[in-house]
């Protein structure tokens, strides 16, 4: 067992004191070794103790042994001091080593302490502890709720409930492994495609890409519908009177001369020359309102499309606006076949129309007004003010004039009927006193126009106003600016005398 302190040392007078370095720790080991050489060696010769001075070094006077005889101590007691000796030394380097390393020790345990105590000082400013949570909390970004330890999904920086992470169109939970964005609203990817992605209004199907892989469509300029270009060469049916193509889901009105009707048009569409004469009446007294009265009673027939193209060809004066003309005023005698008997339609198609031939002579300047049968009462109406225009001018003496000077004023007074019938009456109204009447006159066979009526006859006032026709679309604007500079009385009399538009 290792001996404790330095209690436990045979020789203390050797190491009493610390020896700081291994050279003097050496330079002792080694000097006591000599000395015990040196005495084995004389007790080796048998002599009595003689000894030798020049063997002798400095060691002899620090430590001398006792003067005592080789007969006093018997071999085995110097034996065992020789032992006890060399133990001696083993137990001091040991004892060395301890009080090192124990010195070590404490000074490390001072250095933690004083450590310690530094952070525990109260120049460091106080915190908040954290609070202990055994699991980390999450909120579920649907229902606000803790989501708990059942499963949950992590979708832009907030957690959900499985069933919370919903679709905003449908309400349903987004179960897919892609969904689509906007903002931060999720979506299923096809109710997604069902908000933003265009849709055909006639087959209503996805509108497909295009080569480029852009979505190409094609859209009416006053309606907005929207539908796929082929459209336009597979023979879909559009209506003769809105220009509206035919959707798959409803089914437009044929008439006999092979046009097609759409259901809002047929509602008010006039179909005989007796229920039309309410109508031409009252706009006849639009104009007499205007102080344009016409003296003359002229004929008015609605006719069939082939019965006005057959008119056309032997009508010499007039420009007609092709490839559709929906009225003439006709200036020579001709024999014309007219609607006389109210339609009546089935399913889609109109059955029982009756026809009749009338020779038309010609009585002044204007032999009758034609206008297409089938049309709905506003555009019906906008066709007579436009014919209508045509005979005034023609009774009053307006001879040769140019067709953007003509064509323009006819289609002036078309806008301002139109205007008249659509728009408040106090926007509306004529300069003349007498204009109440014509406004009150013209209703529709039905007793009232119907907001899609109403929408019609803008679709017909957009029709004249953005016509690109030099005639029609150009004269009419030419007109509409003469007429807010000067007024109406003043740019018909600078027709009559010089033939063109006051500047």
């Amino acid at each position: 067992m290792a001996p404790s302190g330095v209690n436990h040392i045979s020789q203390p007078c050797i190491y009493g004191d610390f020896i700081s370095s291994n050279g003097e720790r050496k330079s002792s080991i080694m000097k006591w070794l000599i000395k015990f050489l040196k005495n084995f060696s004389n007790r080796g010769e048998g002599g009595g103790g003689a000894h030798h001075p020049e063997l002798l070094d400095e060691e002899n006077l620090i430590w001398r042994a006792p003067p005592r005889s080789l007969n006093d101590r018997s071999g085995a007691q110097k034996e065992k001091e020789e032992q006890d000796h060399a133990n001696a030394l083993s137990q001091a380097e040991d004892l060395k080593r301890r009080n090192g390393y124990g010195q070590r020790t404490n000074i490390d345990e001072e250095l933690a302490r004083a450590l310690q105590g530094s952070l525990n000082s109260s120049s460091y400013p106080p915190y908040s502890p954290v609070p202990y949570h055994p699991r980390k909390f999450r909120a579920c970004g649907g229902c606000k709720r803790d989501i708990g330890y059942g499963n949950y999904l992590g979708c832009m920086g907030t957690f959900f409930h499985p069933e919370c992470f919903c679709c905003r169109a449908c309400n349903y939970p987004i179960t897919e492994h892609e969904f689509s964005l906007s903002g931060r609203e999720p979506y299923h990817k096809s109710c997604f495609k069902e908000l933003t992605h265009p849709k055909c209004e006639v087959c209503h199907q996805f509108i497909p890409t295009n080569a480029a892989g852009l979505i190409e469509y094609r859209c009416h300029p006053f309606w907005s519908q929207k539908y796929c270009p082929s459209h336009e060469h597979d023979n879909t049916a559009r209506c003769c009177s809105c220009e509206r193509l035919e959707s798959w889901n409803t089914r437009y009105y044929s008439l006999e001369d092979g046009r097609r009707l759409c259901l809002e048009c047929m509602e008010s569409a006039i179909m005989d020359t007796g229920d039309c004469q309410p109508l031409y009446h009252a706009i006849r007294d639009y104009y007499e309102g205007l102080n344009m009265k016409l003296d003359q009673q002229i004929p008015m027939l609605l006719v069939e499309r082939q019965a006005l193209n057959e008119a056309i060809v032997g009508e010499k004066n007039g420009f007609h606006h092709m490839p559709e003309t929906r009225g003439l005023c006709l200036s020579e005698e001709q024999t014309v076949t007219s609607i006389h008997k109210r339609l009546r339609f089935g399913v889609h198609r109109q059955v029982g129309m009756k026809t009749q031939h009338q020779k038309l002579t010609r009585k002044c300047e204007v032999t009758a007004i034609l206008v297409l049968y089938g049309l709905p009462r506003l555009l019906t109406g906008a066709i007579l003010a436009h014919e209508l225009m045509h005979g005034w001018l023609r009774l009053r003496g307006y001879r040769n004039l140019d067709p953007e000077v003509e064509e323009g004023i006819c289609q002036l007074l078309s806008y301002m009927w139109l205007e008249s019938e659509v728009m408040p009456r106090s926007n509306a109204m004529p300069s003349t006193s007498a204009a109440s009447s014509s406004y009150s006159s013209s209703s529709s066979k039905k007793g009232g126009k119907s907001i899609v009526e109403n929408k019609l006859g803008d679709f017909f006032m957009h029709q004249i106003a953005n016509d690109t026709s030099p005639a029609y679309g150009g004269g009419y604007r030419a007109a509409n600016a003469a007429v807010d500079k000067y007024g109406l009385r003043s740019t018909l009399e600078h027709i009559r005398l010089t033939g063109n538009f006051p500047l």
